[in-house]
């Protein structure tokens, strides 16, 4: 049998240098009203946003309702456009890449319709960079991106504002250990689920949780205070339980506070496709895994549900979600429903909605609240 080769050392030192960037971003919001009152304008004709800035350098949005031109692969399409206007040097060269999408009013969510992603070359006296063809003229105006005869743009802009600059960094040696990435959590959720050394346990509806005190006291006041303060001294046994401590969940799904222990021990917020695979079961779920976390104090996994909340606002659930954030104190997630409802416009839409007579019914003083959150949002708009 060959030796086995031993292997090749490589050099104790090495040199090393950086190319980087200065880069400026911005979005700009173009809404078309009266969309219907602009068909007719012509080929090759096309309504200008208002100058936006970024870079340094002023910029507008053209957008062609009849098209850019009359040939067959453009006639049915509208089309946008992105146009440098000004710069401080006349000759200069300005390097961006950008993206086009079309909002849908009725969720608020936007769709990438144009990612240019490798950075283009615009001058002043250039002609406007953009898509000939982003949307059938027939499915766009049968499509939610058309609402009250308005349809919004927003364009993504990065700019370029120097050129590459290279830094040379210091020697260094490479004859260092691999540190490999931390691996406490993934410890501590092996911990939770081959339930090593558990010394407690939760029962919450028909299941029955062995947990470790210490960790959960570690993280939540609340646990901290079941377990170690005067309420722990008047809990009783389970026997059924092997004989540990065993306390009684009230008012909570198993599958929530399996979540919560997830949180507990891996400080990370739990898969949801693991409870259903409806993208509604799992907003559900985070709902309630959010009252869970207000319920045992537990503030960052509380505005880990808001985040995740406010990017699923649509015109049926705002007042709902409203009426949440005022019950657990969520003002994140209450701030996000107001500019919601101001920024789409959708104040008619949400009153229509079942959501909002419940909430009128239950709770009026919130809808207080929440038109003067969107009064204040409008303020700011103007």
């Amino acid at each position: 049998m060959a030796a086995a080769s031993r292997p090749t050392s490589r050099p104790r030192t090495r040199t090393a240098s950086t190319s980087a960037l200065e880069t400026a971003r911005g979005t700009h919001a173009f809404k078309i009203a009266g969309y219907s009152l602009h068909r007719g304008l012509g080929v090759g004709k096309f309504v200008r946003s208002a100058t936006f800035a970024v870079g340094g350098h002023d910029w507008s949005i053209c957008f062609y309702p009849d098209g850019w031109d009359s040939s067959e692969d453009h006639a049915d399409w509208v089309a946008v456009f992105l146009e440098l206007m000004s710069t401080k040097d006349a000759k200069a060269v300005v390097r961006a890449s950008f993206d086009f999408r079309l909002v849908d009013q009725a969720t608020g969510r936007s769709t990438v319709l144009v990612n240019q992603v490798t950075p283009l070359s615009f001058t002043s006296k250039a002609a406007a960079v953009g898509a000939p063809c982003i949307q059938k003229r027939k499915n766009l105006e049968a499509s939610t991106f058309l609402r009250d005869d308005c349809l919004v743009i927003e364009c993504d802009l990065t700019v370029i504002v120097n050129e590459p600059r290279v830094v040379e960094e210091e020697a260094a040696a490479v004859s260092r250990p691999q540190v490999p990435p931390p691996d406490l959590s993934e410890n501590l959720g092996r911990l939770l689920e081959e339930k090593r050394g558990s010394d407690v346990a939760f029962k919450v509806g028909d299941e029955v949780f062995p947990v470790h005190k210490i960790i959960l006291a570690a993280r939540s006041p609340v646990f901290n205070a079941e377990l170690f303060g005067p309420m722990a001294a008047a809990a009783e046994k389970d026997t059924a339980a092997g004989g540990q401590l065993c306390i009684a969940v009230e008012e909570m799904h198993p599958d929530v506070f399996r979540a919560l222990l997830h949180f507990v021990y891996t400080d990370t917020m739990p898969d949801m496709g693991e409870f259903d695979d409806a993208d509604d079961d799992s907003k559900e779920m985070t709902k309630h895994l959010l009252v869970a976390a207000d319920r045992y104090a537990m503030e960052r996994l509380k505005l880990m549900c808001e985040d995740v909340l406010c990017q699923s606002l649509h015109v049926d659930n705002v007042a709902a979600m409203l009426a949440l954030a005022d019950q657990h104190q969520c003002r994140a997630l209450g701030d996000a429903c107001a500019e919601f409802i101001a920024s789409s416009n959708g104040i008619g839409n949400v009153v229509a909605s079942q959501g909002y007579a419940h909430l009128k019914r239950v709770c009026p003083a919130v809808l207080v609240d929440m038109l003067e959150r969107v009064a204040k949002c409008l303020q700011s708009y103007m």
